[in-house]
This record gives structure tokens, sequence and C-alpha cells, in this order.
């Protein structure tokens, strides 16, 4: 039968997981990092997943399908009833990646309120393979594109880098994704002002500079860029 269901755009995935906790009928699965529609009667083309992609990777289409099979969908989650599922990491089952922007509050005094202290992050998601493509605080911003333990290693990091900026975190080492395309479509898609990489001294944070500079490339956008390189103490060696 011909009817709308979902499509996943393979290239725009970025592996975040969201849609496959959105879809409480199980028809949505990650593999090889990606989302994957498993089973045509198990999608009821209603689209609980479309607003859970940060990404825009889900879209409906009116193809020939199996019809939704209720039967089935109810079957599966009476056997799924109090397992977690297991085709979707759980560290990707993050309903808090949903881009927003922070506002900090302030006390009576226009102080900020206890435990904020002097915290500069203005934008969330950081991580960069959680990160949208497009939202509003790309417009007009400053990018900084920071090694994870940046922040770490220099206890100002939040007055000196991340102040009025907007901040994208990732370790090139760890992280088993590519930055490229996902920083390319954000700068390609977005009016981005400047881009400050800030990164340790350590070899394998080659990787975060090399991947920026190939973002830029790929973008068509050669716009303004500066590195930063910080040793283990904090100190700035390069700039």
């Amino acid at each position: 039968m011909i009817r709308k269901i979902i499509k996943i755009d393979r290239e725009k995935c970025n592996g975040c997981g969201a849609c496959a906790a959105a879809c409480h009928e199980g028809a949505i699965a990650m593999v090889d990092g990606k989302a994957q529609l498993m089973r045509d009667d198990y999608c009821d083309g209603l689209g609980d997943c479309l607003p859970a992609c940060p990404t825009g990777a889900i879209t409906f289409e009116q193809r020939e399908a199996d019809a939704y099979n209720a039967e089935a969908v109810a079957a599966r989650k009476k056997r799924k009833t109090g397992v977690k599922h297991p085709e979707v990491p759980q560290a990707q089952h993050c309903p808090g990646s949903q881009p927003k922007r922070i506002v900090r509050k302030t006390g009576s005094d226009d102080k900020p309120m206890p435990c904020i202290g002097d915290s500069q992050l203005g934008n969330w998601p950081v991580q960069i393979k959680l990160a949208p493509v497009k939202a509003p605080y790309f417009d007009g911003a400053r990018l900084l594109v920071a090694a994870d333990c940046t922040a770490y290693a220099c206890g100002t990091f939040h007055q000196d880098f991340i102040k009025d900026r907007v901040t994208l975190i990732g370790c090139p080492k760890l992280d088993s994704v590519e930055y490229t395309d996902k920083l390319a479509a954000i700068i390609k898609g977005n009016a981005i002002k400047e881009v400050l990489v800030a990164r340790m001294e350590v070899p394998c944070c080659g990787g975060l500079e090399q991947a920026v500079k190939n973002a830029l490339i790929a973008s068509g956008k050669m716009i303004p860029w500066q590195v930063i390189v910080l040793a283990t103490d904090g100190s700035v060696v390069q700039r």
C-alpha cells in the first residue's frame, strides 16, 4: 500500500540516537552509528521522531510500505517491558540534547546565583556530535571549537575563551566520529563570523585543528580563524 512513512537521510544523521529513543514503536535502531528504519510495519507515520532529531535528518515520504501493524508493535512492547532498548546505546538517550540558549539567573543584587559562578557558557548542547546544524545562536556567532581537556587545564578558560562565543567541544582521540562534515554544515548554514580553535599541545589534538581547517574549505567560507594551543599546565604555548 502507498502511505506516509518516515525517511532518514544518513548523510545528515549525526548518530545521537534521539530519534530511536523517541520512537515508541521501536521502528528505528542505530546501525553503524546511524539511525535506520528497521521495519515499515512498526512505523505509524505520526512522526514522534521528527522533533527529536537535531539535524533535520528525518522527513516524511509517500511510498509503497507495509501497513502499520499495531498488534506486532504491542507484542514487541510487551516483550520489552522492563528491558532497556539494546539497539540504542544508553549513553545516546539524551532528551537534554535539544538546542537552547542559556540565560543566567541572578539574585536580588544582580549577582549570579550560587553554583553558577562565573560560567560564560551560553549555548547547549556543546558536544560537536550532538550540536544542531542550524540554531538561532549560530547567526552572527563567534564560534569556539575546543578540545574538551582545555577547560580543565586552564582555570580561566571561561573568561578567556568561552565568553561571548558559541562553544562546541570534542575529543578527536576518544570520539568515534569525524568532525569535518558536521562543522562544515554548521559553518555553511549559518552566519558564523569567526572561528577560534582551542586545543592541547598533545599530538592527537591536532585532529581537531585539521577538522576545522577542512570544514572551512568544504563550506566554501574561509572566514577568519585562529588556533590557540594550551600546555598541560594551562599556559598558552601558541597563539
